[in-house]
């Protein structure tokens, strides 16, 4: 029952976009298309879990263990660069169609605040290791249904007659914030 709780609150009641307000720079700047916001969403999915999984090692075994928990921002940022490279490197050699699929994508990842705040989150909420691994998938398909949902909504507003100060950006703005109301709308139904 608990890992059900995580999922439903990381995915809709506390939606690491729409109400922490993590990860907004690629939630604006990806979801242009929905083409593009699929495969954002799958490259953020496989580095937050496997970011949260190391981090959480490193802080659990090495920051805490040597007393230096003062350390954590600065190490989970060099950690989850170091990550993305790493799985650049390797992709490249293993899968170049998938590295060629997720290739802009990936870069991207790595000033994505939302990868460092579900890190930071894990360890503040004293997450076990699965706990922490569910959660980063969880708040990975939330950036992803977001970003899918707003990139719908952008193409959707492509087709409509905008007033011409508030097309692009202004518009989108708004369409963001009606949709992270909407998102409110799940709250109460898990802490």
């Amino acid at each position: 029952m608990e890992y059900i709780l995580i999922i439903i609150s990381a995915i809709f009641v506390n939606n690491i976009v729409l109400t922490k307000f993590l990860g907004v720079c690629p939630f604006m700047g990806v979801s242009n298309k929905v083409e593009t916001s699929i495969g954002m969403t799958g490259a953020v999915a496989f580095v937050l879990v496997i970011a949260t999984i190391v981090t959480y090692l490193v802080q659990k075994y090495i920051l805490v263990a040597l007393g230096i928990e003062f350390m954590q921002t600065i190490t989970f940022i060099l950690i989850i660069a170091s990550l993305v490279q790493l799985v650049e490197i390797i992709l490249k050699k293993v899968s170049p169609p998938l590295y060629q699929a997720l290739g802009i994508f990936l870069p991207l990842i790595t000033t994505n605040c939302a990868v460092l705040g579900v890190a930071i989150l894990t360890v503040q909420k004293d997450f076990n290791l699965l706990e922490g691994a569910i959660f980063a998938f969880s708040n990975a398909i939330g950036f992803g249904l977001a970003l899918i949902i707003f990139a719908g909504l952008r193409e959707h507003l492509d087709l409509m007659n905008v007033p011409k100060g508030m097309k692009g950006v202004p518009i989108a703005f708004i369409v963001a914030g009606l949709l992270a109301m909407a998102f409110m709308g799940f709250s109460g139904i898990v802490k």
